[in-house]
């Protein structure tokens, strides 16, 4: 978020003042992918009200911005207007005034001024939501005066540079290590995404002064899907896997990149153009990031490398182009971790960058017209090693009603790998069990007779989608998932 709130801090540094409120979701803005809407907060001094000291900022990812499809993580887009509300900077309070016919103008208007696109197709849950934001930035405004009050400005102030001094020397050592470890101050990796595009990286550690430089070069082009991931994304992956090798209990901060150097080449998978689809970046292109660097710096096997991305909803604009009111809903569903050179894997996780938990099946049932048939550890799906790793998971559902049903995954061909031996995890499997019907032209006619021995002829068929998808699901038709487990390490006893 660092990115977004010097983004802001540029555009508005000499007009903000106390009361106002600012929201983005933009990528070039220091966004991750549209659904992430973030709010930033100035924190003013208690003596003078016109000098900033800090910001309070909060990140959440929404069901339904509009966009192309219910859920806008729809994995036919090809641009960035295809996948809901774009906002670079929108002060949603100015000077103590909740701008709400602005925020509708930018959800709802301008998404559905796009060909197939609509706007945010329930706007109260979204706006709830962005309240809820507002309220817990401004609780952090609160918490912050009050240990200013404690211990005065100078002294806060000065435990926020040793806390980002100490994460700094902390990555600094750690790369020190990595060097004495390794035997080599040059590192690399590559791994591809499903589409066989290469993610490269090269690691140079100057080993006198614990720095490096991380160079992404030879990475492949930005993709016409929605894979692109913005260079913010890369930056916090590069962070994230910095702060879980070390063996210290720091707070994450922006201390640890100061010994980073990040070079990403242009107009690349990593650095995409301002009209690039992304949604997939943040969730599935940050996983496979991931899996690169640790990969580079030999700490574990690959985790499943996906977030399973489940979409499904109503409403929207529909072939006459008139916008109906709906829904939409989205979850991200577990798989397995990686294993490490003294760890097993764990089994039914979110790994790495996804950072949330699933929803309760009892409230998914009673909400949505849909019943959870399955939802199970995938057992023996993770690559056997001397240490093994983690199991993906299995989740089925059945769909009550008609309903456009949408997946964006990945590691459905290529297997997470294993390290020392150690064997890759299985890939991971949408399939879509679908009952026959006339108006879709795949009931047969009944002229065969089961007494003979011919099949029955109304047995469902069952279709595998792919990784990315989006289907009209029937009545009674169902979906099962089956997520990629993690590799192992070492060869197996």
């Amino acid at each position: 978020m660092s990115f977004a709130v010097r983004y802001q801090l540029k555009l508005h540094a000499k007009t903000l003042r106390e009361g106002d409120v600012l929201m983005t979701n933009s990528p070039r803005a220091g966004g991750s992918h549209l659904p992430d809407i973030t709010i930033i907060t100035p924190v003013f001094s208690p003596e003078d009200k016109s000098k900033i000291i800090f910001f309070t900022a909060s990140r959440g990812h929404h069901a339904d911005i509009g966009g192309i499809l219910a859920g806008s993580m729809p994995p036919t887009s090809v641009t960035i207007f295809d996948e809901g509300a774009q906002i670079v900077s929108f002060k949603i309070v100015d000077n103590g005034t909740y701008k709400r016919e602005e925020l509708v103008d930018y959800m709802c208007e301008r998404p559905a001024q796009y060909p197939n696109s609509s706007g945010c197709r329930n706007f109260k849950d979204v706006e709830s939501d962005l309240k809820a934001q507002i309220a817990a930035n401004h609780k952090g405004v609160g918490l912050i005066h009050a240990m200013i009050e404690e211990y005065g400005l100078q002294t806060v102030q000065e435990y926020m540079i040793h806390i980002k001094n100490n994460a700094e020397q902390s990555v600094r050592r750690l790369l020190k290590d990595v060097v004495k470890r390794l035997g080599t101050n040059k590192l690399s990796a590559v791994d591809y995404l499903d589409d066989g595009t290469p993610i490269c990286l090269k690691v140079v550690i100057n080993e006198s002064d614990g720095s490096a430089v991380f160079d992404f070069e030879g990475t492949g082009p930005e993709v016409r899907g929605n894979l692109n991931a913005p260079i913010s994304v890369v930056h916090s992956a590069v962070i994230y896997c910095l702060r879980s090798m070390l063996n210290s209990d720091i707070p994450l901060n922006s201390g640890c990149l100061v010994p980073v150097t990040v070079k990403i080449p242009e107009d690349s998978l990593l650095s995409p153009s301002d009209t690039a689809a992304v949604c997939a970046g943040n969730v599935l292109t940050s996983q496979r990031i991931v899996d690169v660097i640790l990969k580079a710096f030999d700490a574990c096997a690959a985790s499943q490398g996906c977030t399973n991305n489940l979409t499904f909803g109503a409403g929207g604009k529909d072939s006459s182009g008139k916008v109906k009111p709906g829904w939409g809903y989205y979850e991200t569903i577990a798989g397995g971790s990686g294993a490490g050179p003294d760890w097993h894997g764990t089994s039914g996780v979110h790994t790495h960058i996804t950072n949330t938990r699933i929803g309760d099946v009892e409230i998914l049932e009673r909400r949505y017209p849909v019943l959870v048939k399955r939802f199970e550890i995938r057992d023996g799906s993770g690559g056997k090693g001397e240490f093994n790793g983690g199991d993906g998971v299995v989740r089925e559902f059945e769909f009550l009603h008609k309903l456009q049903v949408s997946i964006l995954s990945e590691r459905r061909s290529r297997q997470p790998y294993g390290l020392h031996g150690g064997e890759p995890g299985m890939s991971g499997r949408n399939l879509w069990i679908k009952r026959l019907r006339e108006e879709d032209g795949d009931l047969p006619e009944q002229t065969r007779n089961p007494a003979e021995g011919d099949l029955p002829p109304n047995k469902p068929r069952k279709i595998n989608i792919g990784g990315k998808a989006t289907i009209l699901m029937g009545k009674g038709d169902s979906l099962i998932i089956e997520t990629p487990g993690g590799g192992g390490w070492g060869s197996p006893r």
